[in-house]
């Protein structure tokens, strides 16, 4: 989340106003994040304090806004913990405001997690897989936007501002997942996935159970997903993939951390157990999402768009990641991690 564009006070009211959402108390804008203008909103309705996120859409149409808006109504209507669209008087779930559409949604509980335990990675697992299953039966489609059309694309754009070896990495890494990813995800389950599901795009209400870090522990309480607007429907092997290549790495290396990996595995496991299929898969979805963030932090760095407030993100963490997936799937990676040990 940022801020590029900047609201006017009443405009921003009489928006709401067809939200019937209550009288506006105040609002401030989100500095995390790159892709959307963000703001915390806090109205008041017959004495009721209520708090909302409103998203200002940068880069997605009108006509592509009705998959993401939907698919977290779908979620949140089968309990999975994420934001609910606000739909206005008409029912719609978006309108224009300060000349971007926009839509609201309700503020979840809780902090995001920046070193994450294996409790965390527990209740994470087992949240993932349960947002796979709930997405089942829903009925828009739409393709992965950062899919292997886009890998190429952008790679395209982001290899003039590499050194030779970064160029060999990527054109190397691009040419395998061409021949391969493709070909993979016919055979594996899919469905909606959430795309993004990094630390910073879930909330914990408490961390008291976390301590000790075992994957017995009783999990954190988890406030919600949030940031669905990467969503697409795609394998959900990938979704995993991109989820562990985060919440199980230790961030100055990019290597895994087993005890969280085991963690978040099994809990994913033993709500969505992963298929024979699945399992010798991984190693490739692993390289695929590390990938797929190194691509778009190159372009954030190189082809910036301004912004109000901007947090960057560096483009070698994710090279790191990709390059330590690269030597792991050579050496052989562990399939069974979401089985339990015997």
């Amino acid at each position: 989340m940022a801020v590029y564009t900047a609201l006017d006070e009443n405009a921003l009211t009489s928006w709401l106003a067809s939200h019937e959402v209550g009288a506006l108390v105040e609002w401030h804008g989100i500095h995390s994040g790159i892709e959307n203008s963000n703001y915390f909103v806090t109205t008041s309705r017959n004495g009721v304090t209520h708090r909302f996120v409103l998203t200002l859409f940068e880069r997605l149409g009108a006509d592509e806004l009705p998959f993401y808006l939907s698919l977290m109504q779908h979620l949140a209507q089968r309990g999975v913990p994420c934001p609910a669209p606000m739909a206005d008087a008409s029912g719609a779930l978006f309108s224009p405001l300060a000349g971007k559409p926009a839509a609201l949604v309700t503020r979840l509980e809780g902090h995001s997690i920046s070193e994450p335990t294996a409790a965390h990675c527990v209740s994470i697992g087992h949240a993932l897989a349960t947002l796979h299953l709930a997405g089942e039966g829903f009925r828009l489609e739409q393709t992965n936007p950062r899919g292997i059309g886009w890998w190429r694309q952008t790679a395209d754009h982001v290899r003039p501002f590499l050194d030779d070896a970064q160029k060999m990495l990527l054109d190397d890494e691009i040419a395998l997942q061409t021949a391969k990813w493709d070909a993979s995800i016919r055979t594996l389950a899919r469905g909606p996935i959430h795309g993004d599901l990094f630390r910073d795009n879930a909330l914990f209400i408490c961390d008291d159970n976390a301590k000790d870090g075992g994957h017995d522990s009783a999990r954190p309480q988890l406030g919600g997903i949030i940031d669905f607007y990467f969503a697409g429907c795609d394998a959900w092997l990938l979704d995993l993939a991109i989820c562990v290549n985060d919440w199980c790495v230790d961030l100055p290396s990019g290597a895994f951390d087993r005890t969280r990996l085991e963690a978040l595995m099994l809990a994913y496991g033993r709500v969505r157990p992963l298929s024979h299929d699945e399992r010798d898969a991984f190693p490739l979805a692993l390289r695929a999402a590390a990938l797929r963030f190194w691509l778009s932090r190159l372009d954030d760095l190189h082809r910036p768009r301004p912004a109000q407030l901007l947090t960057p993100h560096d483009p070698m963490h994710f090279e790191r990641i990709l390059r330590r997936r690269r030597d792991e799937a050579a050496r052989g990676i562990d399939r069974n991690l979401d089985r339990p040990p015997p």
